[in-house]
């Protein structure tokens, strides 16, 4: 029995009302409930992804979007993207791994496509979303429609965040572990051909009546010898989408990927 029921007990039986703390006490009081709720919100995550975090701060900060972190103090290193930049190798890495020896046989260009179909953000939304990830993502303060989008343009972030965190706290082994539960049956399926997203959006564009998609360099950053290109593709009475990465082309793909995904547009990639 703890001090708190043995105060309410002696209440009772005395008839006399149960002194009521002071303003500290309160604070004091909700400080260790507001702690209680977080821990027991953080072991539902891990009961949930199967790995329990000996540094539960990573696992916070992979669920951190920067626009949950407080303005006056706000660095993008404490939200999930560098844990994510981190987890997207690592992941890169586990499933080369993985396929070079599931498929003995399979040459260098059958395994790179296999390896991209596998590592795409679709996938990792996919993942995410089956360990019930969607709600655990933590937001600033946003409009609930907004908040609801937001969270599944990040899902696949997220999850190579969760993967950067477990590296980190647990080292290849446990991510492999991870990465292995959570991809070995998607690698196992039938591997349908893949098809260009520009041209995916070209015949959709086409099929509505739309000029070709136009795609313009936003901005280009990066040392020389490996720039980081951002694109957007344009198309008459939609918002422009935008992709980033190490080439104009790449980038252009990623970009045509966006925007066949905000539109609903179906036939570009594989369905896991």
């Amino acid at each position: 029995m703890n001090d708190e029921t043995s105060v309410i007990q002696d209440s009772a039986t005395s008839g006399e009302p149960s002194p009521k703390p002071d303003a500290g006490g309160e604070a004091v009081l909700k400080k260790k409930r507001s702690k209680g709720g977080a821990k027991a919100a953080l072991a539902a995550v891990e009961a949930r992804i199967g790995y329990k975090f000996t540094d539960s701060a990573l696992l916070t900060t992979a669920f951190t979007h920067v626009s949950a972190l407080k303005p006056a103090t706000r660095h993008r290193a404490d939200s999930y993207q560098r844990l994510e930049f981190l987890g997207d190798h690592v992941l890169g890495l586990v499933i080369s791994d993985m396929l070079y020896r599931a498929y003995p046989k399979a040459d260098e260009g059958e395994l790179s496509k296999r390896l991209a179909d596998l590592v795409r953000k679709e996938s990792c939304a996919d993942v995410a979303k089956s360990l019930g990830l969607l709600e655990d993502i933590k937001l600033g303060a946003v409009g609930a429609g907004a908040g609801a989008r937001l969270r599944k343009s990040v899902l696949g972030d997220i999850c190579e965040a969760v993967i950067g965190a477990i590296y980190l706290d647990g080292g290849h082994a446990a991510a492999a572990q991870f990465v292995e539960r959570n991809w070995l049956e998607r690698m196992r399926k039938p591997r349908r051909p893949l098809r260009d997203p520009k041209t995916v959006l070209q015949e959709w564009a086409q099929s509505k009546g739309l000029p070709t998609p136009v795609y313009r360099e936003v901005e280009r950053t990066g040392p020389h010898h490996d720039p980081q290109f951002r694109v957007a593709v344009d198309l008459p009475g939609l918002d422009p989408a935008e992709g980033v990465g190490g080439s104009k082309r790449a980038a252009e793909k990623v970009a045509a990927s966006v925007m066949i995904e905000r539109e609903g547009v179906s036939g570009a990639s594989n369905d896991n």
